[in-house]
């Protein structure tokens, strides 16, 4: 055996050992409803997903799939290159209109992904001589980002803007000229919210310029940054039901992203697909339906975890290997609720994430909250 085939196996087995071993399993679905197939069962069996960031449920909707399959008829299926050697399709154009319409900005500019997203700002903005302050709970990608930029990165707690003033006065102190504040909105795994006037209030004292991270923002926040140098990362792939990711904010700003973003500049371009099928999901969000689709996530929530900011709503277990038997003694009654484990969250709280939509219906989430009741009891 080589030398890394023992790697391989050795680093494998400590994973497993730690109760922390995944597979990718295959689920048939459209919406919420479907068939998982794993290795205990493969013939596949019928669940309800509580899983899917599919918020509005708009990956399903006629609208968004008609433009997704009209996009395919008049541009086929890919953009062919990057989009500055190729150039872009007229609905790369039009999205990115609408988008910066959307979060009432100058401009905005389409990534492949939300994570290419972040690692362009963090990285392009991220330079020689800054010193970025990041939430110790965002998201992956904007960790990454931070350690692809050539800036200092200092961490301050979870929404504890006092702690994050100090180091800001701190930065001063050090006559750190620029620095960069960047938080989620809405955290990913807690499904709380960020103290985002506060967080905006200092940017404004300080100079800072404010990246948010508005992946999950279903429901808002959504802060008023009108007079702050700031940025607002999103993705489609979550309340627009499609694929890809965009930062909206000054011309300025995005111009440097265009000449210096190693996501942009040396990735494909956005399929023509997907940037229809969020084109025509943000017509949705933006009408009378999409109100009431938002209207039926809350009552949602209200009845799973009643006040909770967020159609992401965690159930703390603590230990993995529990964790996983509480996903499992669900899934047994039909439900799909992952459970998530180190390293996605911090060790000793692994937890099973819910994550709600406006797709589901009365009769299913009356099932996951008994279900939920059950697991947990003694």
């Amino acid at each position: 055996m080589t030398a890394w085939a023992q790697w391989a196996d050795r680093t494998g087995t400590a994973i497993a050992d730690a109760g922390r071993w995944r597979t990718v399993r295959s689920f048939d679905a459209q919406g919420p409803e479907g068939v998982l197939i794993d290795a205990a069962h493969p013939d596949g069996r019928p669940l309800v997903s509580f899983a899917s960031n599919d918020y509005l449920g708009l990956t399903a909707h006629p609208a968004v799939r008609a433009a997704a399959i009209a996009a395919v008829d008049r541009w086929g299926t890919g953009a062919g290159a990057a989009r500055l050697v190729v150039g872009s399709r007229p609905v790369h154009h039009e999205l990115e209109a609408a988008l910066a319409d959307w979060r009432h900005t100058e401009s905005a500019l389409l990534f492949p992904t939300g994570f290419a997203a972040n690692l362009s700002v963090m990285s392009v903005f991220g330079a020689p001589g800054v010193r970025i302050l990041s939430d110790e709970l965002n998201h992956a990608s904007i960790i990454d980002g931070c350690r692809m930029a050539r800036a200092e990165t200092v961490v301050y707690r979870h929404g504890d803007t006092e702690h994050l003033a100090k180091l800001l006065d701190m930065a001063r102190s050090d006559k750190i000229e620029r620095t960069i504040i960047v938080t989620d909105t809405v955290f990913s795994m807690d499904g709380d919210v960020a103290p985002i006037e506060a967080i905006a209030g200092l940017a404004g004292q300080h100079g800072s310029l404010l990246v948010v991270d508005e992946a999950h923002a279903v429901l808002g926040p959504f802060p008023d940054l009108t007079g702050l140098d700031a940025l607002r990362v999103g993705t489609l792939s979550k309340t627009l039901g499609s694929l890809g990711g965009f930062v909206a904010g000054p011309q300025r700003f995005l111009d440097l992203l265009v000449n210096m973003a190693r996501p942009f500049i040396f990735t494909t371009g956005s399929t023509p697909a997907d940037s229809a099928a969020a084109l025509a999901a943000l017509a949705v969000v933006n009408s009378a339906e999409g109100d009431r689709l938002r209207d039926r996530l809350r009552n949602h929530i209200e009845r799973i975890a009643p006040g909770h900011p967020s159609p992401v709503i965690p159930i703390l277990v603590g230990d993995e290997r529990a964790a996983v038997r509480m996903s499992d003694r669900l899934a047994d009654q039909g439900l799909l609720v992952p459970a998530i484990r180190p390293p996605t969250v911090p060790v000793g709280t692994s937890r099973l994430r819910v994550a709600l939509s406006a797709a589901h219906t009365d009769t299913q989430i009356e099932a996951l909250a008994a279900g939920l009741e059950s697991v947990q009891s003694p």
